[in-house]
């Protein structure tokens, strides 16, 4: 009866270790959003990371976080490191690209609750008198990762965050700036 159950057990684990072994090595999380202002103004609330505090869904899930900021005041260079509560955890993003109007790039470092290096970035394009914003994040899947997949879609999850930030960035630039004529 022992061997049974320990042998079902056992099955059961390697069954398991497969599975998540096989999930996919990269993942990817995009959302877009169309703003009625001109790109630059939607690009200037993404690449001086001051700005954040206005838009970033992480903001509001701790106003209490601890942010400070390194390097150049926006563009390539700048960093903001944060330390929060279990909602943001505690990490770093750098602009490791950033071309007018066009494309920021981050590199993302997480360190609490989990560690992992990603990257983001920003891609803004005039389109009929808006600006469409694409934000992505991408990255590897360690095992760790894999097997929470399993268990969090973690795609709905992220992507949910990127599209309450781009409706705040939408009405912070809009705000802002004036549309695309």
């Amino acid at each position: 009866m022992i061997i049974t159950v320990l042998l079902v057990v056992a099955i059961v684990v390697i069954v398991f270790l497969i599975v998540v072994a096989s999930r996919p090595a990269d993942f990817r999380v995009t959302r877009s959003a169309s703003i009625n202002a001109a790109p630059g103004v939607v690009f200037a609330q993404v690449n001086d990371l001051h700005a954040w505090q206005a838009w970033s869904p992480w903001a509001k899930m701790d106003p209490d976080a601890k942010n400070t900021f390194d390097g150049p005041p926006s563009g390539t260079g700048a960093s903001m490191a944060w330390a929060g509560n279990n909602k943001v955890g505690e990490g770093r993003m750098t602009i490791i690209e950033s071309r007018p109007n066009e494309l920021i790039r981050f590199k993302l470092e997480f360190f609490k609750p989990w560690q992992a290096t990603n990257t983001a970035e920003f891609t803004f394009t005039a389109s009929g008198g808006r600006t469409v914003v694409n934000w992505t994040m991408l990255g590897k899947n360690n095992f760790m990762a894999k097997a929470f997949g399993l268990f969090v879609n973690c795609d709905q999850m992220i992507g949910g965050c990127f599209e309450k930030g781009l409706a705040q960035m939408k009405s912070v630039a809009e705000a802002a700036g004036q549309p695309v004529r």
